[in-house]
């Protein structure tokens, strides 16, 4: 398996699991377009396309940092447009940019509303939109999601129903796309079974304790990794992290974690009747 020379169109891709998955790529030597909307130092994110950019680097790849705010249509154009001339051409395009607020409807600002809606579900629809004629010159094209399984239960929405509809509002795209473009395109989508100890998660569920509880976006960048070397004809997938892996030989999934010590704090979206491979365990490990 390797990316050396593929090039790669990465939403949100500053920190976290945007940056995990640049970096997993770039120690092939992949070419990677960082496009967010960071450019100066936030108080509460680590993490600017500019410092992403020389951490590609220094990983080993090529990298182009873009400022993009993926709901301004002409943006995202200029920006696919502007990755394949740079490199040469365009092969997989992440879409991992998302926005979050975990409120129930009549505490929910529609701005707030909107924000979601534009980033989560009309962002990945518009950037897919306007990657596929570079993806159609790309002898194994990719557009992954970072998006849940389309499972359609009143638990996940509840508690939550803007920012329910819009990351399932990504995993619909994943739903027409994959059919849309079968043979031409794969199109997938990928969901960690725990939380993911990024900036986000720290910031919005809990703090260092829910890092504790999390694990690595490291693990979400070595699915993403294998889903990108796998032929087109590997399509219309919705993969938890943890199943997917040990379907392809992982065995160790205790390195992933933040803090040996804690036990895992499983994300929101995943299934019941998408339990933990063999082996994995989620408590604390004495």
């Amino acid at each position: 398996m390797s990316l050396k020379g593929k090039t790669l169109f990465i939403t949100g891709g500053s920190r976290g699991i945007g940056l995990a998955i640049a970096l997993k790529a770039a120690s092939d030597g992949a070419n990677i377009a960082i496009a967010a909307k960071t450019v100066e130092p936030h108080p509460k994110l680590e993490g600017t396309i500019h410092t992403a950019a020389a951490d590609i680097e220094k990983a080993g790849g090529r990298a182009l940092a873009l400022q993009v705010d993926v709901r301004e249509e002409a943006a995202v154009k200029e920006a696919l447009d502007q990755t394949a001339a740079h490199f040469g051409g365009l092969d997989i395009v992440v879409n991992n940019a998302s926005a979050i607020q975990l409120t129930p409807v009549a505490q929910t600002d529609m701005r707030r509303f909107d924000l979601m809606q534009g980033i989560n579900a009309r962002g990945t629809f518009m950037v897919s939109k306007h990657a596929l004629p570079h993806l159609a010159k790309s002898a194994n094209p990719h557009i992954l999601m970072l998006s849940p399984p389309l499972d359609m239960k009143e638990k996940w929405f509840a508690p939550a129903t803007a920012y329910a509809m819009a990351k399932f509002g990504m995993s619909l795209v994943v739903l027409g796309l994959a059919g849309e473009q079968r043979g031409k395109v794969a199109v997938n989508a990928l969901w960690p079974r725990t939380t993911i100890a990024t900036a986000a998660i720290k910031n919005l569920l809990g703090g260092d304790a829910i890092m504790r509880m999390s694990r690595k976006p490291e693990i979400l960048a070595e699915a993403a990794y294998r889903i990108f070397n796998k032929p087109k004809s590997f399509t219309g997938n919705f993969l938890i992290d943890d199943t997917f892996l040990a379907g392809e030989g992982v065995t160790d999934f205790d390195r992933y974690r933040a803090d040996p010590s804690q036990p895992l704090q499983v994300d929101f979206f995943v299934p019941d009747d998408m339990p933990p491979p063999a082996g994995v365990n989620l408590k604390a490990l004495k």
